[in-house]
Parts: C-alpha cells; sequence; structure tokens
C-alpha cells in the first residue's frame, strides 16, 4: 500500500475541495492517504511518503501564497519523490501553474499526473481530474 500526502493551501475553499477529491481518488485505489493544510504538515516526514499532492491556488500575480505555502513547500525536499500539483484560480491562464511545475523540476521531484487547474469552483470535469491526480499518486 502506498502512502500519499494531500498538502493544500486554501482561501475560499476551492482548493481544499479539490485536495479532497485527490484524496478520495487516492484512497479508492488503496493508498494510505494524510490530508492536511500546509499550516499542519510536518515537513520532516516528507520521505515518509511514497507521494506527495501539492495544492495552492494562484494568488496576487500568478503566483503561490506567500505567507505559508511557498515557504512551506520550498522546505521540502522533494527529489526524486513523486508529486502532483493543482489547485483554482479566478484570473489569468495557469501562468502560476507552469511555473510551479518548472519549479518542481529543478527541485528533481517526478511529477507523476498532467496538473488540474480549475476557475474557481471545481465543477464535474475539475472533480474528476483530481480524483484521476490522486490516483496516478497511489
Amino acid at each position: 500500500m502506498s502512502k500519499v500526502a494531500v498538502v493544500f493551501w486554501t482561501g475560499t475553499g476551492n482548493t481544499e475541495a479539490m485536495a479532497n477529491a485527490v484524496a478520495e481518488g487516492a484512497k479508492e485505489k488503496g493508498a494510505d492517504v494524510t490530508l492536511t493544510n500546509v499550516s499542519d504538515f510536518d515537513i520532516s516526514t516528507v520521505s515518509t511518503y511514497d507521494s506527495i499532492a501539492f495544492g495552492c491556488p494562484a494568488m496576487g500575480a500568478e503566483e503561490l501564497e506567500d505567507s505559508e505555502f511557498e515557504p512551506a513547500f520550498n522546505a521540502c525536499d522533494i527529489t526524486g519523490k513523486n508529486v502532483a500539483l493543482f489547485g483554482s484560480y479566478g484570473w489569468g491562464d495557469g501562468e502560476w501553474m507552469r511555473n510551479w511545475e518548472d519549479t518542481c523540476k529543478t527541485k528533481g521531484a517526478n511529477l507523476v499526473s498532467e496538473s488540474v487547474i480549475c476557475n474557481d469552483v471545481p465543477d464535474d470535469e475539475a472533480t474528476a481530474n483530481c480524483k484521476a491526480l490522486g490516483a496516478a499518486l497511489a
């Protein structure tokens, strides 16, 4: 059984809804899943997970939330780790996600799935994509 962490930050609840769908998809594939807000995530446990899904909405000028999420994410050693990304946005074209994917690649992560983004509240398609993302991590 694989051990999967789903770590997220949410401002409006949209990314949290996505995180719940990611966790559900991983659980349906038999994974042992830890679902946690980034403020409650113990960064020292990263190495104990087989895979990690990170979720953060676009903030400001299409960037990661910079007071809680980004510092925690940057402190995680994801070298060689199976990683997947997701998040919601209200404007722009997904630039924050493309930049975040590049950061993961630079840090040596193995992106196991196409990242999932959705505009505002996740619809049925976004929810299904999040479940598939979770299944890919399991």
